[in-house]
């Protein structure tokens, strides 16, 4: 990797830190400079202004961390119930950069960023579509495999699944990770009873 792309990978992964810590709006350029010890100018040879930066963080940043998290083990689910719950119980409890007391960046991101910044709903939503289709495309094998009931709507399950993860995760950055048992708790029930 050359020098360059070097120092765009660090402004981006800092900047991650900062935001996610911080918020994105609360997050100036002069704080991201101060943490990278990269000058304005290298700073801009890279990215023409904040947003651009903030869009390539969730592009290059949050996407594949999020997609390898929530996506990804649903792709080849061979037991919904149990992989949607597997799936969310890690991304919970064992994903080591994410912490209760922060939530969830993504989350995070669409509630302060998409009623302001169009192109931060539109790269955001991408994320949520694609965990939306890898659990409805779960729940549907599940339905062919008889472990799920066929009246069992599988757009629903996921819209249910991803604000549920959505509250526990605001929940958790008042309460901390203690409520984070009682939902999946409650998560296996909902799952099992779409058997």
């Amino acid at each position: 990797m050359s020098k360059a792309a070097t120092t765009r990978t660090m402004i981006l992964t800092k900047s991650f830190e900062l935001i996610y810590k911080q918020g994105y709006q609360t997050t100036s350029i002069d704080n991201i400079l101060a943490t990278t010890q990269v000058t304005k100018g290298a700073f801009f040879y890279h990215f023409k202004n904040k947003d651009e930066m903030g869009l390539a963080m969730i592009n290059e940043v949050i996407f594949p961390g999020m997609y390898a998290s929530l996506v990804k083990p649903l792709l080849d689910a061979k037991s919904p119930i149990n992989d949607i719950y597997e799936m969310m119980r890690n991304v919970l409890l064992k994903v080591p950069f994410l912490r209760a007391k922060y939530g969830c960046p993504a989350v995070n991101l669409i509630e302060e960023m998409s009623p302001l910044n169009e192109d931060f709903k539109q790269a955001l939503v991408k994320l949520t579509d694609q965990w939306q289709a890898a659990i409805k495309e779960s729940i549907n094998q599940g339905k062919a495999t008889k472990e799920i009931r066929g009246d069992v709507n599988a757009e629903y399950v996921a819209c249910f699944v991803v604000a549920g993860y959505s509250g526990i995760r605001n929940m958790g950055k008042a309460m901390g990770s203690s409520c984070y048992p009682i939902y999946l708790q409650e998560l296996k029930n909902y799952l099992k009873q779409l058997g």
